[in-house]
């Protein structure tokens, strides 16, 4: 009988875990589920089922997979849905559809060309009879092709941030002079400083200028719209356009006003700040979403990437806070005592490690440092495979015997677990993704806003070759900017405690030894014995100490996201006022206390924008003081950083607020001049702490040296001006200007002048910002600088490795002509009787000695420790 029978029609489950008690009976997975996999789907069923966004965290090794298809395959027995499970990559996508068949769950795999989809398969998956296994790109698409889907499950989430945004990102490169790249900058000439526009005109050698992005006026796009449009249109009809960029420009049509604008030399990015899915029905239909990640994150990433307002997540099981998948060995080969003074033998000993793995997945921020790693630190013969050789097999990887996967900007997708793969390369700090955040990183300085984003990456890419609870792989970390940045407490406090752990056994077995020393504990490492396994306790009984510790500011990060994406899904809209009540509510959040206030400083500027364009449109003459003063909170807020000058269009100069007499900098200290004069003006106090400061000065015993330094504090008018208090780990001197700038000082006045400054010192000066910020329950100002005072001319090329931007270093005799200078300046106000004084007149007092902060800010800090590297 050829008809179909109703008899194998199942029983409705009345929850994920039952279902797969019955999946089970015949399936060829597991017999039962873990304990936390039960858990999270009891959490999700009894506590989130009816959420519209939820996200899962299960590190990996967890069961991820499992628990998602179950999420999918209960909703669409129950309820009948149609469901969609999106991975980022072809690959991913393959391997999870095994995954499913093997768990018993129905699905059916639609990757590849649309059009040559499976039609059976197709249609299994829009009657609800089967789930669609896909990647991101066919709901994220000018054109999607699952865009029924009534429930999505969202696999590597924290991965997901190019895909998503990649609809609404319009990115135009500069290949030729008949590049359209040239034709926006000429479309765009009122809103581009005619410095910079004559800048990106012309090419450059300088790594100043060519690695810089630079925001466009968004007053002077929304100008220029109807004219960018038409250009644009135009490269479309004569493909001067890539086919990514041209259907993108369908989504942004219409839109352009409402769009940021990036610039560099190499390219050009129209996007808005944050992508509008809730206008993409593809997405925004679906009743539920879920996003599973092995790193989720805090800070609003998630809701920032995805464009939702608030999404639930469900805590990590109990049990899997500490624990971790598999072995990393992390090494630090420019860290050691040989490499660190001859950085040309890096490559080759690089190369000799590479070559004694067999196999290698090196991981790269961009194109320029992949193609500069692969023309020296590989070894000869090595077959080199990117990529999108990989997209649908690994195996023209893994059957190679000398081999390497150069990767650009991809920290996920590519799992290479037990003998596929021993050796992980971390090459350059993944910060570098498009130019929105290149800009956001390097030319606001809002680190704070992508550390998750840095962070997922950096342990995503390192677990790359270790995806069981038995298997192993050794991580070399390559750049300075990466060993910094992973090299930072703080950093290592954000990690999972098992990363922690590897990170600080990594760096402590990589200084101090010898790379010979390191090659001979990498082979160790790849024999996995019993030689191994006597140091492997140590990272394990580490793991258990730490706890996973947010990072300063996320709080007040996470607050402000839900407004972020209001105020953007607003302006999508060009509801301009509801836009910047949002704003307000966004910076209200920053103001918690530990936000980036250079991330509020680029909102402050939109919010500024945004009233010029409604006292436009309204004529409402109070909307320009409303911009007015947006303006001068986000100068303040992005003290120290240079974008803003950039920013100095010919719509700029229309509506933008001249500058104030006195900087706010100056101001604050002129204030603090006179709080504390009333105490030091006294002749039986200023004389005498005058001759005990300056003798403190000139001599090496730390303590007395430490007091001077509060004294000068004051007399710079810091209030207050404090001591470490006996605290070996607080900071020798503290001035604070208020929320206009903090500067710490570390001494090392004993020092000898032939001696050489150490990385552990570097290390310990780098955290004292963070230090002062966690006490004081507030961030560090701007372009707050740590001043490193010793005579020590050499420096060790590992305290340079290891400097973070703000620390600089000041000689001791720096500090005595800013003394002397000081002193001379008060003996000046003494003389005129301070209380007669305005503080216009004490600042020019303080001027004309140049010891107004923002004059000894620039010559304190000329010694920068870090090697400035892009």
């Amino acid at each position: 009988m050829a008809f179909k029978r109703s008899h194998n029609m199942a029983a409705s489950p009345p929850d994920p875990v039952q279902l797969y008690r019955m999946l089970a009976e015949t399936n060829s997975g597991p017999e039962s589920l873990w304990y936390h996999q039960g858990t999270v789907l009891h959490e999700w069923f009894n506590n989130h089922c009816a959420r519209s966004d939820v996200a899962i965290e299960l590190p990996t090794g967890a069961g991820k997979t499992l628990v998602g298809g179950l999420i999918g395959e209960y909703r669409r027995r129950v309820f009948g849905e149609r469901v969609a499970y999106l991975c980022p990559t072809r690959q991913l996508a393959r391997q999870t559809a095994d995954k499913l068949t093997e768990y018993g769950i129905p699905n059916v795999l639609l990757v590849g060309k649309v059009a040559e989809w499976n039609k059976a398969d197709r249609a299994k998956y829009t009657s609800g009879s089967a789930v669609a296994v896909s990647v991101y790109s066919h709901v994220f698409n000018s054109n999607p092709a699952l865009n029924d889907a009534q429930l999505l499950l969202l696999d590597d989430a924290h991965a997901a941030e190019s895909a998503v945004a990649g609809p609404w990102s319009l990115e135009i490169s500069r290949v030729n002079e008949q590049s359209a790249y040239f034709d926006v900058l000429s479309a765009l000439t009122d809103a581009i400083d005619p410095l910079v526009q004559n800048q990106l005109n012309t090419h450059t050698s300088d790594s100043r200028y060519s690695n810089a992005v630079y925001l466009a006026s968004p007053l002077g796009v929304a100008d220029q719209a109807t004219h960018l449009e038409q250009v644009l249109s135009a490269a479309v009809e004569t493909g001067k356009i890539t086919r990514e960029g041209t259907y993108a420009f369908q989504f942004l049509r219409g839109h352009l006003d409402q769009c940021m604008v990036y610039l560099s030399e190499q390219r050009l990015l129209i996007r808005p700040l944050i992508p509008p899915t809730m206008a993409h029905t593809a997405f925004d239909n679906p009743d539920r979403r879920v996003y599973m990640s092995a790193t989720l994150g805090a800070g609003g990433e998630l809701e920032r990437v995805f464009g939702r307002r608030k999404i639930t997540r469900i805590p990590i099981p109990e049990g899997w806070q500490n624990q971790g998948t598999g072995r990393r060995l992390f090494c630090f080969p420019q860290q050691t005592s040989d490499l660190a003074l001859s950085p040309e033998k890096v490559a080759p000993w690089v190369a000799k490690v590479v070559a004694e793995h067999n196999r290698a997945v090196i991981l790269n921020p961009d194109s320029r440092t992949a193609d500069n790693f692969t023309d020296t630190c590989l070894p000869t013969g090595a077959k080199v495979l990117k990529a999108e050789d990989v997209e649908d097999d690994l195996a023209e990887f893994t059957s190679e015997s000398n081999a390497a996967l150069v990767l650009n900007n991809r920290y996920d997708g590519i799992d290479l677990p037990d003998e596929d793969c021993r050796l992980v390369v971390l090459n350059g700090l993944p910060a570098r993704g498009d130019l929105q955040e290149r800009f956001l990183h390097s030319s606001l300085s809002a680190s704070e806003v992508l550390q998750e984003r840095i962070r997922a990456r950096i342990m995503q890419g390192a677990g790359r070759a270790s995806r069981n609870a038995k298997d192993f792989a050794a991580v070399l970390v390559l750049d300075d900017d990466l060993v910094s940045y992973v090299t930072r407490r703080d950093v290592q406090e954000g990690m999972h405690p098992e990363i922690h752990a590897e990170l600080e056994f990594g760096y402590q077995n990589s200084t101090a030894v010898t790379s010979d020393d390191m090659l001979d504990n990498l082979r160790i490492f790849a024999e996995h014995g019993e030689e191994w396994r006597e140091v492997d306790q140590d990272i394990v009984e580490n793991r258990e100490r730490y706890e996973r510790i947010d990072t300063v500011g996320t709080d007040a990060l996470q607050r402000a996201a839900p407004h972020e994406v209001a105020a953007c899904d607003a302006i999508w809209q060009r509801e301009w006022s509801l836009a910047l009540n949002c704003i307000r509510k966004v910076l209200d959040g920053l103001r918690g206390g530990r936000a980036s206030q250079r991330y509020a400083a680029l909102w402050n500027y939109l919010a500024s924008s945004i009233a010029c364009r409604i006292a436009q449109q309204t004529g409402d003459s109070s909307f320009s003081d409303t911009a007015e003063s947006f303006y001068a909170a986000a100068r303040a807020a992005g003290r120290g950083t240079f974008w803003l000058s950039y920013l100095d269009t010919p719509t700029e100069r229309k509506t933008t607020p001249a500058k104030p007499a006195l900087d706010p900098l100056n101001e604050q200290a002129m204030n603090g001049v006179l709080d504390n004069a009333d105490r030091l003006v006294k002749p039986t106090v200023f004389d005498t702490e005058v001759q005990r400061a300056r003798e403190a000065l000139l001599d090496t015993p730390h303590k007395p040296y430490e007091n001077a330094l509060v004294f000068l504090g004051k007399l710079a008018g810091a209030v207050p001006s404090e001591g470490d208090g006996n605290n070996d780990s607080a900071p020798d001197a503290i001035w604070i200007f208020g929320s206009a700038l903090w500067v710490v000082w570390e001494a090392k006045s004993e020092a000898k002048p032939e001696g050489e400054l150490g990385s552990d010192d570097v290390r310990q000066a780098g955290g004292h910002l963070r230090f002062i910020a966690t006490k004081r329950g507030d961030t560090a100002p701007g372009d707050s600088p740590v001043l490193l005072v010793t005579p020590q001319e050499q420096f060790h090329p590992t305290a340079r490795a290891v400097a973070e931007g703000h620390v600089y270093v000041v000689r001791p005799n720096q500090v005595i002509d800013l003394f002397d200078r000081l002193v001379r300046t008060w003996r000046s106000i003494r003389a005129r009787d301070h209380k007669s004084l305005s503080l216009e007149n004490i600042a020019d007092l303080f001027s004309a000695e140049g010891v107004l902060p923002t004059q000894w800010l620039h010559w304190l800090c000329t010694i920068q420790l870090k090697q400035n590297r892009f």
